[in-house]
């Protein structure tokens, strides 16, 4: 018989959060932060041309602008043993967690070294190896999933934490709230970030949301939230670093919301005719967080211009080669519409 899992205690408020973290950084982690982002940010451009040359089907949703998040919280975790999971704007995600630019340009185009054989896409693709859990489709669902491995965590007691990503548009479904409840009620240790671009599919979150400040969605349930500066790297990162401690520490989750921004539509169907082109120049012209960060880079002088030019050659050559193994990589065979279905029950 199965060992019944013990009933979880309620959680209590704390009454102090942990100092925020160290929004200082070395010159080797300003540039490995910017090469990271640059990473992310050539990736997509690259994904971008694909579909419009029909190398890519269905949807595909970008990550261009929000670099900053993910690059800043992966530098707060151990990403041997930390969990991650988000939802459909997910390319960015699987590269910050080390995922091969080859097996996610593939799996893009529906190829068979894909990270799932081709039979995923954009939306859909994993790396249990990388502890990514997915890319989903549904809207919301992948935060259940994110509490479910917080809880797992907290059940064999390995102090490790669960990254749950989710949207403004996400924000407001009801599988949210109950997840959010089951995570204080048992002090699971998941940080739930809110990647708030501003707008849903095509709808502004003040039109979809009537509290706007998503980060006191948690209130309800006692979860501590913040607002971050989701275009500043490095304010990322401090944040990210107090809400897994906290976590860490066995106090229960955190709700994190980063103000960020996406520059294409919300996925490459959408014209975007919601907004003005002035609104999104004055974004890249004023707020980009690659541009920010390179900026601090130069006044340090932890890098010049020779530098910058060199990482970013490299970084393109990267992205090109990833391109070429997805184009010439073979399309999967039909047998695998049968594999990765059920996995048999196995016994001592």
């Amino acid at each position: 018989m199965a060992k019944a899992a013990a009933k979880p205690k309620a959680a209590a408020v704390p009454k102090s959060t942990p100092p925020a973290g160290d929004n200082s950084a070395t010159p080797a982690e300003l540039r490995k932060y910017y090469r990271d982002m640059l990473m992310i940010r050539r990736f997509e451009e690259r994904a971008g041309q694909l579909y419009g040359m029909g190398l890519i089907g269905g949807f595909c949703h970008l990550y261009i602008g929000q670099e900053a998040v993910v690059t800043g919280m992966q530098a707060t975790i151990d990403s041997s043993r930390d969990a991650v999971v988000t939802s459909y704007r997910d390319h960015g995600h699987m590269l910050a967690c080390g995922m091969d630019p080859r097996g996610v340009m593939a799996e893009l185009t529906g190829r068979a070294g894909g990270y799932s054989r081709g039979k995923g896409g954009s939306m859909h693709m994993f790396s249990k190896e990388r502890n990514f859990y997915g890319g989903h489709g549904i809207v919301g669902a992948q935060v259940p999933i994110g509490t479910g491995l917080g809880f797992a965590h907290k059940y064999r007691g390995n102090g490790d934490v669960s990254l749950t990503y989710f949207g403004d548009g996400s924000a407001n479904q009801g599988q949210v709230y109950e997840a959010m409840n089951m995570a204080a009620l048992w002090k699971l240790p998941v940080i739930y970030i809110i990647e708030n671009n501003k707008y849903g599919m095509g709808t502004s979150v003040e039109r979809a949301s009537a509290v706007t400040d998503l980060y006191k969605h948690g209130e309800a349930f006692g979860i501590p939230g913040e607002q971050v500066d989701g275009m500043d790297v490095l304010a990322v990162k401090a944040v990210g670093e107090k809400a897994v401690a906290h976590a860490r520490a066995g106090n229960g989750p955190y709700v994190l919301e980063m103000l960020t921004y996406r520059y294409r539509g919300h996925s490459m169907s959408d014209p975007g005719k919601y907004r003005s082109k002035e609104e999104v120049e004055k974004m890249r012209t004023e707020r980009d967080p690659i541009e920010r960060l390179k900026k601090r880079l130069i006044e340090s002088r932890a890098i010049d211009e020779a530098g910058l030019k060199a990482m970013d050659a490299d970084v393109r050559k990267i992205v090109a080669d990833a391109a070429e193994f997805a184009i010439h990589s073979p399309e999967p065979d039909p047998a695998e519409l049968w594999t990765d279905i059920l996995v048999e029950p196995t016994h001592a």
